[in-house]
């Protein structure tokens, strides 16, 4: 069963059980500590605008746990009232491995970032369609192939949905890691709704588009640093 949280990452950093030995949380756990994000308090008082809005779209799984959500871009100025991409925006994808019945280790949690053209392959999947990306962050270099990832999406045989998963192979650390989440057709719907509003977000292109977009009174938004993919 599809279990949703808003702030999947926030809860999992904060909530742990230390009697398993590594860091751990439970589905449970994770839907008692739910607290819905109203867009609405964003023009608050109490709500400054460098805060950090956790509002993922996870779903929990008896082997994995998936959540994704937007990194935004970041901004450089290139003169007065200018400023131009500094860091394309991606969309995060965070794979977290069980380690019992709803329990998951966050500490063995892997990410892959889909850039927007990576999220158009997505969206434009149709139900019988499979897509694979590869990482690589030294790719072209002389140490290409020491870390790798790969993405696969594939569909359920019956056409009920995807596997989505992600394999990382870390040569330095000699380690080989495969993390796989089932997903429904309206979980899989959701996700490609989700990405497609998020996409000219992650561009940047809505500061295009936007009145607030020109006005250079936000210097917050320039400060926040966005999560990536090779962090842990």
């Amino acid at each position: 069963m599809m279990k949703l949280s808003t702030r999947f990452l926030q809860q999992l950093h904060s909530t742990r059980n230390t009697s398993l030995g590594k860091s751990a949380v439970t589905g449970d756990a994770l839907l008692r500590l739910q607290s819905p994000i109203s867009t609405a308090a964003a023009g608050n008082a109490d709500n400054s605008a460098g805060d950090r809005i956790y509002a993922p779209f996870s779903v929990y799984k008896g082997k994995a746990a998936l959540s994704v959500e937007p990194v935004l871009p970041t901004f450089t100025k290139i003169g007065a009232g200018a400023l131009k991409v500094g860091r394309s925006g991606t969309m995060m994808m965070t794979f977290v491995p069980a380690i019992g019945e709803r329990k998951y280790d966050f500490e063995r949690k892997q990410k892959f970032a889909l850039s927007a053209t990576e999220v158009g392959s997505l969206i434009s999947m149709g139900p019988k369609d499979s897509s694979d990306f590869f990482h690589d962050p030294s790719l072209k270099s002389s140490n290409a192939g020491q870390v790798r990832k790969s993405l696969s999406i594939k569909p359920h045989a019956d056409g009920s949905g995807y596997f989505i998963s992600l394999t990382v192979v870390n040569n330095i650390l000699q380690t080989n890691d495969r993390v796989t989440v089932p997903v429904t057709t309206a979980e899989f719907a959701v996700l490609k709704t989700a990405c497609s509003f998020a996409l000219p977000h992650i561009m940047g292109w809505d500061r295009l588009t936007s009145p607030q977009a020109k006005d250079a009174g936000h210097p917050a938004k320039l400060k926040l640093q966005p999560e990536l993919e090779w962090d842990k």
